[in-house]
């Protein structure tokens, strides 16, 4: 059985969904320190200008783990992100079909990051006909806080015999500490595909939802095919 972890992002890019994909069990890393001025709170979209950030506004306080840093509701930043959709995508094909969900979505009144996104993931998960693939918390489990043993305990814990890590996983990893547990490591190879957008040139490594809006249900079908050797 297959593992892949990652911290919960905001609308998170398509190698995201594809490491999900990969996965057997995907699990959510929760419970580990917040970084600042990356992906846990951010992503980009689509513009006729070229990209916006959308930024969701959180009272951070280091050393605070991802799940415990809340959103700053002192900025109306739900109502400007709906509508930087909206602005942005009204004239995708699919944005229709797809719209009602961040409507709901940011209707509601967040306290906490993690909890938006992992709502906002596992809904994209089933626009990505993913919604049978199973997910789990690492704050559920009782885990080692260094990073590798970690990722070990979590695999431990879900009776996984490969761990899938990132382009960047061996970097940081002991694979030597993995074989030892008896567990093999995967490395994800991610090929962005292209695919048809809205204004000029195309631009990679956006939000999934410029996908969604785009290209609708063969977003999944257009992830799988760029990627088809693994």
């Amino acid at each position: 059985m297959i593992v892949a972890v990652h911290q919960p992002q905001y609308l998170p890019w398509l190698g995201y969904f594809d490491k999900m994909r990969r996965a057997d069990v995907f699990c959510y890393l929760n419970d580990v320190q917040y970084k600042k001025n990356e992906w846990q709170n951010r992503n980009r979209i689509k513009t006729a200008q070229n990209c916006q950030w959308l930024t969701v506004p959180v009272r951070y306080h280091f050393p605070e783990k991802i799940n415990e840093v809340r959103i700053n509701h002192a900025v109306d930043w739900s109502k400007k992100h709906l509508q930087a959709l909206i602005t942005n995508y009204s004239r995708a094909p699919y944005f229709k079909e797809y719209v009602s969900i961040f409507e709901d979505t940011f209707s509601k009144e967040w306290e906490f990051i993690s909890e938006l996104n992992v709502y906002l993931i596992e809904a994209l998960k089933g626009l990505l006909d993913m919604s049978e693939k199973p997910s789990v918390l690492s704050s559920d489990f009782k885990l080692s806080e260094e990073p590798t043993d970690r990722l070990i305990d979590i695999c431990k814990a879900l009776g996984a015999d490969t761990y899938l890590a990132g382009k960047g996983g061996s970097d940081y990893m002991d694979l030597e500490r993995f074989e030892k547990n008896g567990l093999n490591v995967m490395i994800q190879e991610f090929e962005h595909p292209v695919y048809p957008q809205l204004f000029n040139d195309f631009q990679s490594h956006l939000s999934v939802v410029d996908l969604l809006f785009n290209c609708g249900p063969e977003s999944m079908k257009i992830i799988r095919d760029a990627n088809a050797g693994s």
